[in-house]
């Protein structure tokens, strides 16, 4: 039997399986049915789905059998409603970890080795013991021609289903996950106007960061003088993992309306010396924390210096998703609010609303006409800056994206004044913008410094505002009281 006889006849196996396990699915308990509960598959079912599992938990009685047994689970699952998929991710996370005796006389054989070679042959004996039944479960569904898409969308399912129940589960589809999407296996393709429709249709249901409003809007942004670049992986062939969009230009962008403007004209590619990544959308919920966006970055920019090797700048147009709601917990403290400056106080003040109110009502005046004001647009990029390069979780940034793009080396290179106008830009970060600098030569060593210390390297702009955040906090800073005689003596 051939290669492709061997495919079809999985995928018949698979399809008759599915009908089978459909109609044993639709075989609900009458009970439950009349007493109002929660429709799940019948007993027998599940002592089958027990049966199955814990065969396939067991020794390998070779390929045919364990592609058989796996398709039934995986039909069994894809039939099933949200009830019976909990029940299924439950009984994986409860019944298959690893054999605690096993591993504790691993444990012991290897503390009590006498010399290197044994130790090494104690090691490789922990490893096996450590190896839950579970990821031998989970593994076999790669057998299956779309077994490994099968478990992203359980690792999806999880995620929405509630993960912080299925620790173990979650943790051994991470490490399955990561091994096999691992950057050697994934593939950069080049997305434009001329791929099918039905991947143009996932590009337009996947985007995470700017919303695509209409054909038109994404025909704008596969134009000649943009890019879009995807990773995919040969289990998947047909759906993207995670996508860039590129703009190529004359000068760093400030405002990404401008950059997604269908009536701006089209430049000549050949003359831009800018690339600008403004949009980064993960397409897979269940390929969270599976890293793959700083090799996306960097693949991307080797492929376009092939192409264009005039370009001489690459940067982002990034938005700051987390600087609202922080923004929002400070004004919600006393200490702070003294510190804003007393002519912002005023500004805020002559709306009649208070908090992040007034910081959107002032926006939303600027942007229908209304004169600037200097001072409001000051002090909110202070608080950005400060946000950005001091806000931390541990020794990282707090904010996710700057986290994203300090840890690939890049630079914080300028804080943009109302470069996102749109009702998520203002609701996340104000309306402002960051440029993130991807300096060729210094990418690598700010990927040290990042590593090592936590070092953050910022531009001129952003150092500017960060003094002025930072000399409106000294002087702010409550006096000490006065010690009493008392206290003195």
């Amino acid at each position: 039997m051939g290669k492709e006889d061997k495919v079809d006849g999985a995928r018949g196996l698979g399809a008759s399986m599915a009908g089978l396990w459909r109609r044993l699915v639709r075989g609900r308990d009458e009970d439950r049915e009349a007493h109002g509960q929660v429709e799940v598959a019948p007993a027998r079912t599940w002592r089958r789905v027990d049966e199955l599992l814990k065969a396939a938990a067991g020794e390998y009685d070779g390929e045919a059998r364990a592609r058989e047994r796996v398709g039934q689970l995986l039909a069994f699952y894809q039939g099933a409603g949200d009830t019976d998929r909990q029940a299924f991710l439950g009984r994986l996370e409860a019944g298959f970890g690893p054999g605690k005796p096993e591993v504790r006389k691993a444990i012991d054989a290897y503390l009590a080795a006498r010399d290197d070679a044994e130790r090494v042959r104690a090691e490789g004996r922990l490893a096996d013991s450590l190896e839950s039944p579970r990821l031998r479960i989970l593994r076999q569904f790669n057998l299956l021609p779309d077994g490994v898409h099968a478990l992203v969308d359980m690792r999806a399912d999880l995620y929405r289903l509630g993960a912080e129940a299925f620790p173990a589960l979650e943790q051994d589809l991470l490490r399955l996950l990561t091994l096999w999407f691992d950057a050697g296996f994934l593939e950069l393709r080049r997305i434009g106007w001329e791929s099918p429709a039905s991947l143009l249709e996932k590009l337009i249901r996947y985007e995470a960061v700017h919303e695509i409003k209409s054909w038109n809007d994404l025909r704008n942004r596969l134009d000649s003088d943009r890019r879009c670049y995807a990773f995919f992986h040969g289990r998947m062939p047909s759906e993207p993992l995670i996508f860039v969009e590129v703009a190529l230009v004359r000068d760093i962008a400030d405002k990404v309306q401008t950059l997604l403007d269908e009536s701006q004209p089209t430049l000549d590619p050949e003359s831009a010396t800018t690339a600008i990544f403004y949009s980064i959308s993960n397409a897979q919920a269940g390929l969270r924390g599976v890293s793959m966006g700083e090799f996306l970055i960097k693949r991307v920019v080797q492929q376009l210096l092939s192409e264009y090797p005039r370009l001489r700048n690459f940067a982002t147009l990034s938005p700051i998703p987390g600087f609202s709601r922080w923004l929002d917990r400070q004004l919600a403290e006393a200490a702070y609010l003294e510190r804003i400056p007393a002519d912002v106080r005023t500004i805020l003040e002559s709306t009649g609303k208070s908090g992040m109110a007034a910081i959107q009502h002032c926006l939303a005046a600027e942007i229908g006409g209304v004169p600037g004001q200097p001072a409001l647009k000051a002090w909110l990029e202070g608080e950005c800056a400060f946000y950005l390069a001091r806000e931390k979780s541990g020794k990282h940034p707090l904010d996710p994206v700057g986290r994203f793009h300090f840890s690939n080396g890049a630079a914080l290179g300028r804080i943009n004044w109302l470069g996102d106008v749109s009702a998520r830009g203002l609701r996340q970060s104000c309306g402002l913008m960051v440029n993130y600098i991807y300096a060729l030569k210094n990418i690598e060593r700010q990927h040290q410094d990042y590593a090592r210390e936590g070092s953050l390297t910022l531009g001129a702009d952003v150092e500017r505002c960060l003094d002025a955040a930072l000399r409106l906090r000294r002087a702010r800073r409550p006096a000490k009281r006065p010690a009493s005689q008392a206290e003195v003596s």
